[in-house]
Parts: C-alpha cells; sequence; structure tokens
C-alpha cells in the first residue's frame, strides 16, 4: 500500500518538474538561439 503511495507521489512529481521546467527551457533556448545570433558565428 505504502509503496503504491510512493510511486504515484513520484510520478505526479516528475509529471510536475517536467512540466514547470519545459516553459523555462524553452525560453533559454528562445534567448540562446537570439544571443548566438545576435553575437555572430562564433561557436
Amino acid at each position: 500500500m505504502l509503496r503504491a503511495i510512493a510511486d504515484v507521489v513520484r510520478q505526479t512529481g516528475g509529471a510536475v518538474a517536467t512540466v514547470v521546467t519545459l516553459p523555462f527551457r524553452a525560453v533559454a533556448r528562445l534567448f540562446g538561439g537570439a544571443s548566438s545570433s545576435a553575437r555572430g558565428s562564433r561557436a
């Protein structure tokens, strides 16, 4: 019983973490692409 509850909590936490980090990763990619293109092809 406790193991099942722990699994549900773990899965929910993972889903919440994914939903929370997705926008930040999208913004980071957006700003990263903008800064790299503005800086020129230095990479």
